[in-house]
């Protein structure tokens, strides 16, 4: 099928006072090894994997198709997927752990999701998805004979590893402060020209060809930067063609090779999961841990709570937070304020990490570190100011450089 070009137009405390130094020392290593978690949060669980053979279906432009998924109505699947990750990181296992040692009172549980699911930023990794509308969904990850399993019904949330036979349970999950209400288009026409209106004159979003996805007919929706410097080569969507769900994602980079995120259905079917599915019971022996209640409420914030924000910010961290360039090259600019720290003063949990993915650059600016991942970078001055953005190497140096 032949490419439809759509005019360019996307993207667009220290708790214990006996941990405080270190916790303060640790905090202003926080940016650059965000670095992984930022990419990691690129990722979602946005399912896809293409088999062979490419389907003959109508022709479609590329706004039809964004029209087609803002309009889909499915609410219910059960299927199995597959999630291969290539940011460039060393593994990744032990970073979860690391950082929450800085931010609990110690006390966590290895069934709790935030640490589990760290571990799909890197490898490959085989998953089971069931979902029946917002209430009810469960996720497994397969880990050989091991599973983990993440179960949202209702009001609560399970989660279950049974490699070492522990249980992480919260309640709330339905209750939260109500999300503030605005305008959205009223179809999913108008939805699809805002997405291409709010684009800018930096991306190209195209309909090119067509894939079979776990048996599924699906249309290729794909987008890319039309500004040098990104490090996103493109992004690639299959979209079911029957019912405009997305089947297929993959974020390719500008280094070439593997996929940064090639994630996708092996199986697919929509029909209803059976309630059954979601129902959970903590094995008999397995330790339980209760997640705090007090997250699972709604809390009014104090008053001034943006103001006093800002200065433990500024405190922590310095002034001089601003966003350099915009869409796909844009950069985030942060001065700490204080002279960048050395790579052998960091607490014993950071430096490998940050020897493994940090290299020496020069510059008009001067000198720093560079942490390179396949998609996020972030430069680390020597006199303490960090740029960080979806961008190549020579483009955070000119940003530096341009500081100058």
């Amino acid at each position: 099928m032949a490419a439809n070009e759509v005019p360019s137009e996307t993207p667009s405390e220290v708790r214990g006072e006996a941990r405080g130094e270190t916790r303060r020392r640790a905090s202003r290593y926080v940016v650059p090894v965000a670095v992984a978690g930022v990419a990691a949060a690129t990722i979602g669980l946005v399912p896809a994997l293409a088999a062979a053979g490419d389907p003959d279906l109508p022709e479609i432009t590329a706004q039809q198709l964004i029209e087609k998924i803002a309009g889909s109505e499915t609410q219910t699947l059960s299927g199995t997927f597959k999630v291969s990750t290539d940011l460039g990181l060393p593994a990744l296992g032990g970073l979860a752990s690391g950082l929450g040692g800085l931010g609990g009172d110690g006390a966590s549980s290895t069934a709790d999701p935030a640490q589990k699911l760290t571990e799909l930023a890197s490898g490959t990794h085989t998953l089971r998805l069931a979902a029946d509308g917002p209430e009810r969904q469960k996720l497994t990850l397969l880990d050989g004979s091991d599973e983990y399993s993440l179960i949202h019904n209702g009001d609560d949330v399970w989660a279950y590893d049974s490699k070492s036979n522990e249980v992480f349970h919260e309640k709330g999950a339905s209750e939260g402060p109500e999300a503030e209400r605005k305008e959205l288009p009223a179809t999913p026409k108008e939805l699809a020209d805002e997405v291409l209106k709010a684009a800018g004159d930096t991306t190209s979003i195209t309909v090119d060809g067509t894939a079979k996805v776990a048996g599924r007919d699906a249309y290729q929706l794909v987008i890319k930067p039309k500004q040098a410097g990104s490090t996103v080569a493109s992004v690639k969507i299959a979209v079911d063609a029957a019912n405009g769900t997305p089947l297929k994602f993959t974020l390719s980079s500008v280094e070439g090779g593997k996929p940064v995120v090639d994630a996708g259905f092996t199986k697919v079917d929509f029909a209803r999961p059976d309630a059954s599915v979601f129902a959970f019971e903590a094995p008999k022996g397995a330790k339980v841990t209760e997640g705090a209640e007090e997250a699972a409420k709604p809390e009014k914030l104090p008053e001034n709570f943006e103001k006093e924000f800002g200065k433990d910010f500024e405190k922590e961290f310095g002034k001089g937070l601003n966003v350099i360039g915009e869409g796909w090259t844009t950069i985030a600019r942060l001065d700490t304020g204080a002279p960048a720290p050395k790579t052998e003063e960091a607490p014993k949990e950071f430096q490998g990490l940050l020897d493994s993915f940090g290299d020496e650059v020069t510059g008009k600016f001067g000198s720093g570190t560079l942490f390179k991942t396949k998609l996020v970078n972030a430069l680390l001055t020597d006199d303490g100011k960090v740029y960080v953005g979806a961008v190549t190497k020579d483009a955070l140096v000119d940003a530096a450089n341009a500081d100058k």
